[in-house]
C-alpha cells in the first residue's frame, strides 16, 4: 500500500491499482479529477527510451516518484484555481496555469520548471501552448547537499557507515536504496554492478558500476538476499552529496590526461564554468551509472 500526502488530502493507494471512490474525497472535486486523469497515463515498468523516440512520452508517467511529485503540485493547482477563480473542472483551470506560474516565481527555478512540467503532463499539452515560460537553470541556483540544514545535524555518520560508504560505492538515489533488494547485485568480466530496476528517475533501469568498498556492497546485499538491502533510509542522511561524490570517483576512474585527447573528445564548458574541459568518454560512463540521459548534467553539477 501507498499512503502519501499531496498537501490537500491524504491518499492511501495500492500499487497497479487506482483508488476507488469510496476511498476519495470529494467525488467528482477537482483532487479527483487530477487523479484520474494522471492515473490514465501512468505505466510502471513501461519503457521510457523508446516512447522518447516516437515522440509519445509525453502521453505517460513511468515511474511511482513522478507520479506522486505531479499530483501533489497539480493538486496545488486546481485548490488554487478553485479558491481564486471558482473552477470546478479542470479544463476550466487550464487558462489559469501561467497565472499560476507568476505565483511560483519565489521558488527556485527548478521547483518552478517541475511544476510547469506537471501540468504539462495533466494537459498532455507544451508549455508555450499553457503561454508558460520559465527561467534557465544556473549551476550557481542549486542549493541542494551545498549547505548544512538542520535536519542534517541529526544525522551521525559514523553511526551509518555502512550506509555511507554503500551509497558512496554504488551512487543510488534515495527512492532506489529503498528499493533495492541483494538479488540486484551481479557479475560479469568486468566485475561488480547493480541491476537498478526499482525507484529510479522515470522508471528507467539501468547498471550502475560499484567503486569503492566493494566488498562491503557485496556482503550487505548477499546478506540481504531477497530482501531489502536497508530496512529504512534516516531522514537525515544526505543521500544526494554520497551520490556526487560517486560520481566524482567514477569520473576520476576513467578520465584520460586531457593532452592525449582530441577536441572532439573533449567536452568544453559554458557558463560559469567557461574554460573547464573534461573527457567526453568519461563523462558518458559516469551519466550511464547515474541514470541520467544527458552528459552536461555531469559537469554542470
Amino acid at each position: 500500500m501507498l499512503r502519501f500526502n499531496t498537501g490537500i488530502y491524504n491518499f492511501t493507494m495500492e500499487k497497479g491499482k487506482t483508488m476507488g471512490h469510496k476511498n476519495k474525497p470529494n467525488r467528482g472535486s477537482l483532487v479527483k479529477q487530477v487523479q484520474e486523469t494522471l492515473d490514465a497515463k501512468l505505466q510502471i515498468g513501461r519503457k521510457k527510451k523508446p516512447d522518447k523516440l516516437s515522440g509519445i512520452s509525453q502521453n505517460y508517467i513511468y515511474s511511482w516518484e513522478t507520479y506522486h511529485s505531479y499530483l501533489k503540485h497539480c493538486c496545488y493547482f486546481v485548490k488554487w484555481c478553485k479558491e481564486n477563480h471558482g473552477c470546478k473542472t479542470i479544463e476550466q483551470c487550464k487558462a489559469y496555469a501561467s497565472e499560476w506560474m507568476k505565483t511560483r516565481e519565489h521558488l527556485s527555478v527548478y521547483t518552478q520548471k517541475m511544476e510547469a512540467s506537471a501540468l504539462v503532463k495533466l494537459y498532455s499539452c507544451t508549455l508555450e501552448e499553457l503561454n508558460i515560460y520559465t527561467a534557465a537553470r544556473q549551476r550557481k541556483d542549486i542549493t541542494r547537499s551545498r549547505n548544512t540544514v538542520k535536519r542534517d545535524r541529526h544525522f551521525s555518520e559514523s553511526n551509518h557507515a555502512e550506509l555511507v560508504a554503500f551509497c558512496r560505492a554504488t551512487g543510488l538515489r534515495r527512492a532506489e536504496l529503498k528499493a533495492l533488494r541483494g538479488t540486484a547485485l551481479h557479475q560479469d568480466h568486468s566485475g561488480y554492478y547493480l541491476h537498478i530496476t526499482s525507484g529510479s528517475k522515470g522508471g528507467r533501469e539501468r547498471y550502475a558500476l560499484i567503486i569503492g568498498d566493494k566488498d562491503l556492497v557485496i556482503r550487505l546485499c548477499r546478506r540481504a538476499g531477497d530482501g531489502k538491502v536497508f530496512e529504512k533510509i534516516p531522514s537525515g542522511a544526505d543521500i544526494h552529496s554520497y551520490r556526487r561524490d560517486y560520481a566524482t570517483a567514477v569520473y576520476r576512474q576513467h578520465a584520460r590526461p586531457l593532452e592525449q585527447l582530441t577536441a572532439k573528445e573533449k567536452y568544453y564548458c559554458r557558463g560559469d564554468r567557461k574554460g573547464e574541459v573534461f573527457d567526453r568518454a568519461a563523462m558518458r560512463i559516469t551519466s550511464n551509472a547515474l541514470g541520467h540521459g544527458r552528459i552536461e548534467g555531469i559537469a554542470g553539477h
